[in-house]
């Protein structure tokens, strides 16, 4: 019944939610209203065994509903597992320093790579030959063709890819084909004015466009709806009692409600949002 540093996470259908912990090395699945969850990947201890993971950082489910896809960063893979279970994992993409993951509607796989500051696509059976850069990929630095510490990764239905640019303290989109990104939030520095974030981690869009990110260096969530030239406080600032502790994995269920990781507070907390 107890988390120790989450990072990533997911939810399906039944609003069964699932959670990398870092520092268990393993991913665990609470159904929804349960009290505690049930270990269904990793759990071995750290290892690169196929039964184990290492500091696992972001988790997807495929599009055919039957694995869970795993940034097993500690091991520098992706590893596959099946979603029930049983069994053990298999590698899918070895040699890689991944952080966030994403898929899109044909079920291409979107990866973070902090060692290339890119972001990497392969088709739906993973193969070598289809791997492409589709984000940075032109060193580490702040030019709109670059990325810093590229860490989550959210693709939309056009297939632009929405990128948390850590060290820049920024997220920037790419839209498919794209030679370089625009910078769709903040861009004005490190700070926590309302134009600005700090080592930015989770980051998702909503039907309606507007841009939901995990501001860890000021423990809050903030959002930017369509057209807003700054981001807005939408959960931290009314929170004294029980403050974000570095707020990191984003997620929506099928009603839109939104799941924030709580790294530093081992635990994770679902919200209802107010629309603008």
């Amino acid at each position: 019944h107890q988390l120790s540093f989450p990072s990533g996470v997911c939810v399906d259908d039944a609003r069964t939610v699932y959670i990398t912990e870092w520092n268990n090395h393993r991913v665990v699945a609470w159904k929804f209203g349960s009290k505690s969850g049930q270990i269904v990947a990793g759990g071995n201890g750290s290892g690169n065994q196929m039964n184990q993971l290492t500091y696992p950082t972001d988790i997807i489910i495929d599009k055919n509903k039957t694995h869970l896809i795993i940034c097993d960063h500690g091991n520098k893979r992706v590893v596959r597992w099946p979603l029930n279970g049983d069994g053990v994992g298999e590698i899918v993409i070895p040699n890689i320093a991944c952080n966030g993951l994403a898929m899109d509607n044909q079920g291409f796989l979107y990866v973070s790579d902090i060692a290339q500051s890119c972001v990497i696509r392969w088709n739906k059976n993973i193969d070598e030959s289809s791997r492409t850069i589709v984000a940075g990929g032109n060193g580490k630095g702040s030019n709109l063709n670059q990325l810093n510490d590229p860490y989550y990764v959210f693709v939309d239905r056009n297939n632009s890819i929405y990128i948390s640019d850590n060290k820049n303290h920024r997220i920037v989109k790419w839209d498919a084909n794209a030679k370089q990104g625009v910078i769709v939030a903040c861009g004005q520095g490190q700070g926590k004015l309302s134009t600005q974030l700090s080592d930015p981690l989770g980051v998702i869009v909503d039907q309606c466009g507007a841009i939901y990110v995990a501001d860890a260096g000021n423990s809050r969530i903030m959002r930017w709806c369509k057209n807003d030239k700054q981001g807005s406080i939408i959960i931290g600032e009314d929170q004294q009692d029980k403050p974000l502790r570095r707020p990191n994995g984003l997620s929506f269920d099928r009603y839109d409600s939104l799941y924030v990781v709580e790294e530093f507070n081992h635990k994770v907390q679902r919200f209802d949002i107010v629309s603008k």
